[in-house]
């Protein structure tokens, strides 16, 4: 009888269950359509309103213009990442991710309403040609590009590539304004530039857009090569200072650059299920040598995610100061009439499952960019550090212990220890970051004698 009585209540649950769940549907449906309605009300509202500005506003308006700004407006109103690309800045978006476009290769600012180039990147069309940092171009193709704003100019200076261009240059030291004819071509914008700093190498990442790990595993090789084979580098600092993110993708093949294993970074999106996970594969560029990121409050979102992967599998020592704390994923969607629309579609974790938003990368160890001296005048302690010792005093002993090689030695590593005072004036940071790869490799040379 027990088991009878048992088995009635188990269906007695269901039955009262599957009557409770009917009587709901009624009004859920109710609710689902009072909703549907609502919304196209709002839209009707919508509508009233801009045929209300297009009748009545006080001047006559751009209905295309209207309607931007109020797909920009609903966009923006999400996030402040999120916003509505017209067909020409989803263009330029494009170009930026590419890395590559058809000009002449000048970074270009803006000075007294003239252009003002910065510098010519190097192998450029405009590098050729003889331009130089501090030339001003006051025309392109004879029209005077005063009252452009600088958006303007660089849309006349960039075009198809094999085409030709004829810019108007004022050099100081040179009296009279003079013509420059040059054939655009396929600029690619470095997105790594590298260099040797004593036996460390410096990889300073400036975007993440497609040119980013290829310029950075060619950069890195080249260096390797330069200072005479891996075992002659101390380590390597990977500089993400400023570096306002760019491409996922591209984050998550710099991580794997330097990592064998592991998870590098994982998303997730409004839907649990879409969550994707990012693993490191085999092989580091640097073979395992010990690395240095350095980061501070203009780095963001693809930088982070580096730093952050790079930090969580204690793959290098974090320097500088706390990241910007973009902690999120936009996802760039073509909508009709070639423009887009950027719009957030998830949250990024570091391994540990930190989520960087509003939080950031917090270093490892703290360094602050010493502000300039605003009477330029420099610290005597630091200038002056060489200056006087032993060797400077008259009529002192000389050393007889020592043998030519030996002083030679010893002053060779003067001249480091004075370079690297001199980089500590120019770029703290930096020189910070060379140290410790430098006491790293004292200590690592007294375990293997």
């Amino acid at each position: 009888m027990g088991m009878n009585k048992f088995l009635m209540a188990a269906l007695g649950g269901t039955v009262a269950g599957v009557v409770a769940t009917t009587q709901f549907v009624g009004p859920l449906l109710a609710q689902e359509s009072a909703q549907k309605a609502s919304v196209y009300e709002q839209l009707d509202l919508f509508g009233d309103i801009f045929e209300r500005i297009r009748a009545q506003y006080v001047e006559e308006v751009d209905e295309a213009d209207l309607i931007e700004a109020a797909i920009n407006g609903m966009l923006t109103s999400l996030d402040p990442h999120s916003s509505y690309l017209a067909p020409d800045d989803a263009a330029d978006m494009r170009v930026q991710t590419r890395g590559e476009f058809g000009g002449l290769g000048i970074e270009v600012t803006q000075e007294d309403g003239f252009v003002k180039v910065v510098s010519p990147i190097d192998g450029t069309p405009a590098d050729e040609a003889g331009i130089e940092s501090g030339d001003f171009i006051t025309h392109v193709d004879g029209e005077s590009v005063l009252g452009l704003n600088l958006d303007e100019a660089v849309d006349k200076m960039r075009g198809p590539v094999g085409s030709e261009i004829v810019i108007t240059v004022v050099r100081e030291g040179e009296e009279e304004p003079f013509d420059v004819s040059i054939i655009r071509d396929t600029i690619k914008l470095t997105a790594v530039r590298t260099r040797l700093e004593g036996n460390t190498v410096v990889l300073r990442v400036t975007t993440f857009n497609d040119q980013t790990f290829p310029n950075l595993s060619e950069g890195l090789a080249e260096r390797v090569e330069e200072a005479g084979g891996i075992d002659k580098v101390n380590g390597f600092v990977l500089d993400l200072r400023n570096n306002p993110g760019g491409l996922l993708t591209q984050a998550i093949k710099v991580s794997d650059a330097f990592l064998d294993k592991g998870e590098i970074v994982s998303t997730r999106g409004r839907n649990p299920a879409d969550g994707e996970r990012y693993n490191a594969t085999e092989g580091d560029l640097t073979g395992g040598k010990p690395m240095v990121v350095l980061i501070n409050g203009g780095s963001a979102s693809a930088s982070e995610i580096v730093a952050g992967a790079l930090q969580d599998h204690r793959r290098a020592i974090v320097v500088g100061t706390k990241s910007f704390g973009k902690g999120s994923v936009q996802t760039v969607m073509p909508v009709r009439g070639d423009g887009a629309m950027r719009l957030t579609t998830a949250r990024y974790y570091t391994p540990s499952g930190r989520s960087i938003q509003a939080l950031g990368v917090s270093p490892d160890i703290v360094v602050e960019q010493p502000r300039p001296r605003p009477d330029g005048e420099e610290d005597e302690t630091a200038t002056n550090a060489f200056s006087r010792s032993e060797a400077d005093l008259r009529g002192r002993l000389d050393n007889d212990s020592l043998t030519e090689e030996e002083i030679r030695q010893i002053e060779e590593d003067r001249a480091k220890a004075e370079a690297s005072a001199a980089l500590r004036l120019e770029d703290y940071q930096l020189a910070y970051a060379i140290d410790i790869l430098k006491g790293l490799s004292v200590l690592e040379k007294d375990q293997q004698q």
